[in-house]
């Protein structure tokens, strides 16, 4: 280990930060408590390790340990990864989400490529903060710096690829984002004390499938599997998603290449998701964005608890626990949902998406296996910019909403990424014709991830949140009610969206049960119909 390494180590401070101390964690390591997994590591000073809180090693003494919020953190501090309970496994919670919302959305696009692209200057200026302070904030919360974040998230997917593939290491280096082969080699040199090839198990079976990588995302759970596809599959565009069997598996397109990817469950902690895709380089944004997508950094536990306190929600979150925010893959797809779902229902508005599909959209270059129904992916903003929409079953105002928000995505391009706050996301949202209150509050929780992000006008929220009379709430009077659910007030939408479909299901069954009452002309025209059959 270089003296570098051993000098941060013995500076590092002892992290006392979360709702936890570090007697709390020490605690949470010697039981194993698998409720803390993720939210923080312990560091040893006299192995030089970092683990997770469910390691099975043997718990260290008390004086020589340490712990950290993040992954990044202790590797910035000079710990390697633990090779048995391997943090690049352990669930990538957004438990700071509520303190520091410029995090977050931080993370989220150094999650898509932000600090590959360009620096931390220009990640400042997205965010709207200057450097320094982004420097402080990602300290405060993450306890290392947005450089070092990015860093170990790309070592620790390149480690997760060794276990799990095949993949000869060049293409390793490549599809963890490293710049090149010698830099990766160096970099887990330095870390691990060896070459990456000594990481991978010569007896390791392959895991991913000719032609693709599989990879397991982890979790915390518990995770509403069912319920993320009871959303997701009405509202699959046909030809570009496919809902089936317990998978959902889609058509992509980044970069001007084009593939799909598959996800299933995969345990009690982790989804499985199988990418095929001709550009490696795209697989952590592919990764991130499929995160993203099934709302994988969700700690359900905490935003569980604080929704508890409210009498409505309680038997809700006691109901369905796993509940997660459905996200989506693309900004400008979710827009255009969004727009043509206005006053439609969800039916007739993904007939309208699959006509565009079909006509705008560009094919597959070759047949995903197992999954004939995927043939192509969604539009272009460049193909609709360009398109007469006047054709389309819709009101001309909506096709020109669609026209514009494509004109408005091609004239800039980080139009859907996160903003400063919510309330910037939304005004910015607000100002591209036919997008209301409603539309932008609707795009921000699937796509900008504000999990804060409330649509208060929305008919089916108003009418779960009815009182015995049935008398529901105004716009108003809901927003003021949810002000107690910050900062997870679309958790709560998505509890109240779903027990009111579940309601109005139940209402539906009781309906078709009943004996229906013949009238007096219906029995009439029977008595007639029977008359003339027995002449």
């Amino acid at each position: 280990m270089s003296e570098n390494r051993e000098t941060r180590r013995r500076r590092s401070p002892i992290f006392t930060g979360m709702d936890l101390d570090d007697d709390a964690c020490y605690r949470a390591a010697q039981t194993r408590d698998a409720r803390f997994d993720g939210r923080f590591f312990t560091a040893v000073k006299t192995t030089g390790i970092y683990c997770r809180p469910i390691c099975p090693a043997r718990t260290p003494k008390r004086e020589n340990v340490v712990f950290y919020p993040t992954a990044a953190a202790a590797q910035e501090a000079g710990f390697r990864p633990c090779l048995r309970c391997r943090p690049e496994t352990s669930p990538d919670l957004g438990a700071w989400r509520g303190t520091s919302n410029t995090v977050s959305r931080g993370l989220i696009l150094i999650e898509a490529g932000a600090l590959d692209e360009g620096d931390v200057e220009a990640l400042a200026e997205r965010l709207g903060v200057g450097e320094r302070q982004l420097r402080r904030l990602f300290r405060l919360h993450l306890g290392a710096s947005p450089v070092a974040v990015a860093q170990t998230r790309r070592v620790l997917l390149a480690k997760q690829l060794i276990h799990e593939t095949r993949l000869p290491m060049t293409e390793v280096a490549l599809a963890s984002g490293f710049s090149s082969v010698r830099r990766f080699n160096e970099t887990f040199q330095q870390l691990y004390d060896r070459p990456p090839i000594a990481l991978r198990r010569s007896a390791q079976e392959p895991v991913s499938a000719a032609g693709a990588v599989t990879l397991k995302l982890p979790y915390k759970p518990p995770y509403d599997w069912d319920a993320i596809l009871a959303f997701l599959g009405p509202r699959a565009i046909p030809g570009v998603e496919v809902v089936a069997g317990g998978v959902y598996a889609r058509a992509i397109a980044i970069g001007g290449a084009k593939g799909a990817f598959i996800v299933r469950p995969a345990g009690s902690d982790r989804l499985a998701v199988t990418v095929r895709f001709p550009k490696l380089e795209a697989l952590p944004a592919i990764i991130a964005r499929v995160r993203r997508l099934f709302d994988l950094a969700a700690d359900p536990l905490a935003i569980g608890e604080h929704l508890s306190k409210d009498a409505h929600l309680t038997p809700l979150v006691a109901a369905r626990p796993g509940l997660r925010v459905p996200g989506a893959w693309d900004g400008f797809e979710v827009g255009v949902r969004a727009i043509l779902g206005q006053q439609i229902t969800v039916v007739a508005a993904i007939k309208i998406a699959g006509k565009i599909a079909a006509q705008y959209s560009e094919p597959l270059d070759e047949p995903v296996p197992g999954f004939p129904g995927l043939t192509r992916v969604f539009p272009s903003a460049e193909a609709l910019a360009s398109a007469d929409l006047s054709g389309l079953p819709m009101p001309r105002a909506r096709a020109s909403s669609l026209s514009a928000l494509a004109a408005a995505v091609v004239a800039n391009p980080h139009l859907f990424g996160p903003r400063a706050s919510l309330e910037e996301a939304i005004a910015t949202l607000r100002r591209l014709p036919g997008i209301g209150e409603w539309t932008a509050q609707y795009i921000a929780m699937r796509e900008l991830r504000e999990p804060d992000a409330f649509p208060a006008a929305d008919i089916g929220l108003m009418r779960a949140m009815a009182d015995e009379a049935g008398v529901r709430p105004t716009a108003a009077a809901l927003t003021a009610r949810a002000e107690a659910w910050r900062p997870w007030r679309a958790y709560a939408a998505i509890h109240l969206w779903v027990a009111e479909g579940e309601r109005l299901a139940a209402v539906a069954v009781v309906k078709r049960a009943r004996p229906k009452t013949k009238t007096l002309k219906t029995l009439t025209k029977e008595v007639g119909h029977a008359d003339r059959s027995a002449a």
